[in-house]
């Protein structure tokens, strides 16, 4: 297993590494030691290979990942998996800023609490939480999943698209035009293979809350002029 220590190899030459990786390559396998909070580290990675990061990490870790999973064994900061395609991506700590911001596809796990804006303008990425989110999470959220075993902050799902919402815990306030919804058999079922897919064993998809638009914003209607 090649192992890279950011104390002694630039992180220029790490992400170029990664990204020389080719289909017949025996290498799957890959180690960070050392990252010191380095930004941007495994960013753009395009295989489907396993990294694993020893400590906590700075912004834009494993943006725009597509095939590899990445655990993080730390903490990360603003931005983890920002525009990720697919893949997986895990934090074993807590998240900063817009985790997840503009995510068009593969699961991101959270094992801590993620700060706010968490999922922001998702794109069809699976989030899942096992801590508590910040405010604004998933602002103008189009497609993709949000789950939440704690508790959310303000203004959740403000100006919500189409991404769906699952928050076990309590939620401060709803953002405009994001409101509480049936769980239908469907949801319980998507729900409970998130929930199986992210490690999660000590909750029931049974306890959570949904919520998502209730496309008062952009189905224009002049009796909804108010709200804008």
């Amino acid at each position: 297993m090649p192992t890279f220590d950011l104390a002694a190899t630039s992180l220029r030459d790490l992400n170029q590494a990664l990204h020389d990786i080719a289909p017949g390559d025996n290498d799957r396998q890959f180690e960070v030691v050392n990252p010191r909070g380095h930004h941007a580290v495994a960013v753009g990675v395009s295989a489907p290979v396993t990294i694993d990061v020893r400590g906590s990490v700075g912004y834009y870790c494993a943006s725009m990942n597509d095939e590899a999973t990445i655990t993080i064994h730390g903490s990360a900061g603003p931005g983890v998996a920002e525009n990720m395609m697919s893949g997986t991506v895990v934090v074993k700590g807590d998240a900063s800023q817009y985790a997840g911001a503009t995510g068009c596809g593969g699961l991101l796990v959270i094992e801590g609490n993620a700060s706010s804006r968490c999922g922001i303008s998702m794109k069809g990425i699976d989030i899942v939480v096992h801590g508590s989110i910040g405010h604004m999470s998933a602002f103008m959220g189009q497609a993709g999943n949000l789950v939440v075993l704690g508790d959310a902050g303000e203004a959740l799902g403000d100006s919500l698209y189409e991404a769906r919402i699952f928050v076990r815990g309590k939620v401060k306030s709803l953002g405009a035009d994001c409101v509480e919804k049936e769980m239908r058999p469907e949801h319980i079922a998507v729900l409970a293979e998130l929930l199986d897919k992210a490690g999660v064993t000590n909750a029931r998809p049974e306890e959570f809350s949904r919520y998502g638009s209730s496309r008062k914003l952009y189905n224009f209607h002049v009796d909804n002029a108010d709200a804008y």
